[in-house]
C-alpha cells in the first residue's frame, strides 16, 4: 500500500480545467511524480494485436499489466487518476506500469499524459481488417457485445443479416477509428518526439525490433536478445493472449468497396489524414511521413 504525499491526496480532489489540464502546483506536483518511475501506455485501437504485444512488454520490462483506467466497458479508455498517483507514490506494482488503453489523443488525455511525462505507443493496422476482426468479435464474445466501442452493439446483432452487420461495423464503429487516427497523427505532427508508430506490418515482420523500439520510447530500454525471450515466451502462451493469424487483407473480404468508400469518406473529413488514407484502408503499408 502507497503512502501518500499530502500533496498528491489534494490532487485527487482538485478538478482540472475543463479540458483536463492541471495547472500551478498540481502540474508541478504530477511532474515530480512523473520522475520517479517509468510507466508504459500503449495506445492501441482494438484488434491491433495489442493483448499479444502488451503481455511481451510487460515480461521483457519486468512489468505487470494494470487496468489503468475507471472500467473496461465502453473501450474508449480515459486514464484513471487514481492508479497512476498510487503508481507513481510506490504503490500498485513494485514493477513498471504497463497499461493497454484504447485511447484517443484527445486534450484531456494528452495533458494527463503530459503532466506524468508518459510517451504513449501508438499501434497503426488498416481500419478495414480491425473492422472485420472487431465483427468477428462480437459474433462469438457476449461481453464484447456488451462494451461495443464507445457506442451500443444492437442486441439482435448476432441475429442481423450479414449485410445489415456489415453496414452496421462501418456506419458506427468507422468513425471511431478514423478520430482515433485523426487525433494521435495530429499529435505526432504538434509534438513528435511524444508518440512512438508502429504498425501491424513491421511488427509480424520483425517482432523482436517493434518490442524494442516500443520499450525504448517508454525509457525501458530492453536489448535485443530480451525481446525476442519475451516474445518466445508470450508466443508459447498465445491461446491465452487471443492472439489468431493476424492476416493482413482479411477486411476486404468482410466488406463491399462500397462500404470501403464509406470509410475512406470518413477519413476524409480530417485533413491531417490525407495522406494516411491509402495505407489506413489497404494491406500493407507503413507510416507516411509527416
Amino acid at each position: 500500500m502507497a503512502v501518500f504525499n499530502p500533496k498528491s491526496i489534494e490532487l485527487l480532489f482538485q478538478e482540472p480545467r475543463s479540458d483536463g489540464q492541471f495547472a500551478g502546483e498540481a502540474l508541478l506536483h504530477m511532474r515530480r511524480l512523473g520522475k520517479k518511475r517509468r510507466a508504459i501506455v500503449l495506445a492501441f485501437p482494438p484488434k491491433s494485436a495489442g493483448t499479444y504485444l502488451r503481455s511481451a512488454i510487460a515480461f521483457a520490462a519486468n512489468g505487470q499489466l494494470v487496468r489503468a483506467v475507471h472500467a473496461q466497458g465502453g473501450r474508449d479508455a480515459q486514464p484513471y487518476l487514481p492508479v497512476f498517483l498510487s503508481y507513481f507514490e510506490g504503490g500498485v506494482t513494485n514493477r513498471t506500469l504497463v497499461a493497454h488503453l484504447h485511447m484517443q489523443a484527445l486534450p484531456a488525455n494528452i495533458h494527463f499524459l503530459e503532466a506524468f511525462d508518459i510517451r504513449p505507443v501508438v499501434m497503426i493496422r488498416n481500419i478495414p481488417d480491425m473492422l472485420a476482426s472487431f465483427w468477428d468479435m462480437l459474433e462469438t464474445d457476449s461481453v464484447a457485445r456488451l462494451d461495443g466501442l464507445n457506442c451500443r452493439i444492437p442486441q439482435n446483432f448476432t441475429d442481423m443479416p450479414r449485410a445489415d452487420k456489415a453496414d452496421f461495423i462501418v456506419d458506427i464503429l468507422g468513425p471511431w477509428y478514423a478520430s482515433f487516427f485523426a487525433t494521435w497523427f495530429a499529435y505526432a505532427e504538434q509534438s513528435p518526439e511524444r508518440v512512438c508508430f508502429l504498425t501491424y506490418d513491421e511488427f509480424r515482420a520483425d517482432p523482436a525490433e517493434t518490442l524494442a523500439r516500443a520499450l525504448a520510447h517508454a525509457g525501458v530500454e530492453q536489448p535485443q536478445e530480451v525481446c525476442e525471450q519475451a516474445l518466445e515466451t508470450v508466443w508459447e502462451k498465445r491461446a491465452d493472449f487471443r492472439f489468431n493469424k493476424g492476416e493482413t487483407g482479411r477486411g476486404l473480404s468482410y466488406f463491399s468497396s462500397q462500404q470501403i468508400d464509406r470509410l475512406r469518406r470518413q477519413l476524409g473529413h480530417y485533413e491531417i489524414l490525407a495522406p494516411h488514407i491509402e495505407m489506413l484502408l489497404r494491406a500493407g503499408g507503413g507510416v507516411t511521413s509527416h
